[in-house]
C-alpha cells in the first residue's frame, strides 16, 4: 500500500512542477474549474479512489462470485419452488432453466471481474492458475476469502428473495430442511450414487471446466476474440451441465457451494449441512472439484498447451545444457519454455 501512496505522490508531484510553468494569471480558479476535464491531473481524485485501488482484485472477484451465485441458486428457487401449486399455479422452469441459469451467471459473474480480478470466481481454478500458470500464491488466500464471502452473500440475498415461497413449500417460517430447500442452494448428490461415484462426478466435470478455462484463454489455440470469454465459458457450462449434472448438480466450485452452506446453517437448517454423508462437503465438493482441476489443467498443459509459464514446459537440464553449447546462430533463440526459466 505504502507504494500506492508513493506512486500518487510523485504523480501529484509531477503535476503541480507542470503547473508552475505555465502562465498563472489565466489559471482559473478552484471555484470555476471544471474538474470533469482534471480526469488526467491525479489517479485518485479522493480517498475512496486510493482504497478502492488497493483492494480492486478481491473486491471484483466478490462481486462476480456474489452475481454468479445470485443468479445459480436463484434459478433453482423459481424452478423447484415454483413446482409447489400454493407457490405457483404452473411451473416456471425446468433443467434445461437450470442449466441456462447457471451458465448465465458464470458468464456473467467473469464478465464482471474479468478485466480486473481475472474472473476466477472459484477457488479451484484459482488454485489451478497458481500451480500451472503463474498465478502469485500470495494471493490465493485473499482471493479464495472473497469468492466465499461472495457465494455467501450471494446465497443470503437469494434466500431474502424467495424466504416467502420457502415458508410455503417448507409448512412454516420455522421448518428449514435440506429435502424442502436447503439442496436449492448447497448441492447434494443422488441418492442412489456411492461416495465415490459422487466424487467422480466432480472431479470429472472439474477438470473439464479447467480444460474450457485453459483453452479459452491460450492465445495459440484459437481463443475467442477479447471480452468473449465468458461467453465460451456459458458455453461450457451449459454443455456441462445438460450432459453431467443430474449426479451431483455440478457444484465444480468450492465456493458455490460451501458459501451457500455456511448460510443455511446460518439461516436456520442446522448442522446436518455438514454433516450429510460424512461430511460430504469436504471430500466431494471441495476436494473433487480441486483435484478435478489439477488433472485437468496437466492433462491440458501436457497433451496441448506450449507457454513457457505451464511447469510442464519448464526446460530440463539437457535444454539448457544444449542452449549454452549452441551454435552462435542459434544463441539468441530460446526453446519453449526457456523464456521463463
Amino acid at each position: 500500500m505504502s507504494e500506492i501512496f508513493e506512486k500518487s505522490e510523485e504523480i501529484r508531484t509531477e503535476s503541480v512542477c507542470c503547473c508552475s510553468k505555465r502562465d498563472t494569471s489565466s489559471t482559473p480558479s478552484a471555484d470555476t474549474v471544471n474538474l470533469s476535464d482534471c480526469d488526467h491531473c491525479t489517479r485518485f481524485p479522493n480517498r475512496w479512489s486510493r482504497l478502492r485501488y488497493v483492494i480492486r482484485e478481491p473486491a471484483a472477484e466478490f462481486l462476480g462470485t456474489m452475481i454468479f451465485v445470485i443468479f445459480g441458486t436463484g434459478v433453482n428457487c423459481q424452478v423447484f419452488l415454483s413446482i409447489d401449486p400454493n407457490v405457483e399455479a404452473v411451473p416456471r422452469g425446468d433443467f434445461l432453466s437450470l442449466n441456462l441459469g447457471w451458465a448465465a451467471g458464470v458468464a456473467l459473474g467473469v464478465w464482471t471481474a474479468g478485466g480486473i480480478s481475472g474472473g476466477h470466481i472459484n477457488p479451484a481454478v484459482t488454485f489451478s492458475l497458481a500451480v500451472f500458470r503463474g498465478f502469485p500464491w500470495k494471493k490465493v488466500p485473499i482471493y479464495v476469502l472473497a469468492q466465499l464471502l461472495g457465494a455467501f452473500c450471494g446465497a443470503g440475498i437469494v434466500y431474502a428473495n424467495y424466504f416467502h415461497a420457502i415458508d410455503i413449500v417448507e409448512g412454516g417460517p420455522s421448518i428449514r430442511t435440506i429435502d424442502g430447500s436447503g439442496d436449492l442452494f448447497a448441492t447434494y448428490a443422488a441418492s442412489f450414487l456411492t461416495p465415490v461415484s459422487c466424487f467422480f462426478s466432480e472431479f470429472l466435470g472439474s477438470a473439464i471446466l479447467i480444460i474450457g478455462v485453459l483453452c479459452a484463454t491460450d492465445k495459440n489455440n484459437g481463443p475467442p476474440p477479447p471480452g468473449l470469454v465468458p461467453l465460451a465459458l456459458f458455453i461450457v457450462v451449459l454443455g456441462i451441465g445438460a450432459s453431467l449434472g443430474m449426479n451431483t448438480s455440478y457444484s465444480l466450485n468450492p465456493a458455490r457451494d460451501l458459501g451457500p452452506r455456511l448460510f443455511t446453517a446460518a439461516a436456520g437448517y442446522g448442522s446436518a449441512v455438514f454433516t450429510y454423508r460424512n461430511q460430504y462437503w469436504l471430500w466431494c465438493t471441495i476436494l473433487g472439484p480441486v483435484t478435478g482441476m489439477l488433472f485437468g489443467a496437466f492433462t491440458y498443459d501436457t497433451l496441448v498447451f506450449e507457454g513457457g509459464e505451464s511447469i510442464i514446459n519448464k526446460p530440463d537440464a539437457r535444454t539448457r545444457e544444449h542452449h549454452l553449447h549452441a551454435c552462435p546462430g542459434q544463441r539468441g533463440k530460446l526453446p519453449a519454455g526457456i523464456e521463463s526459466a
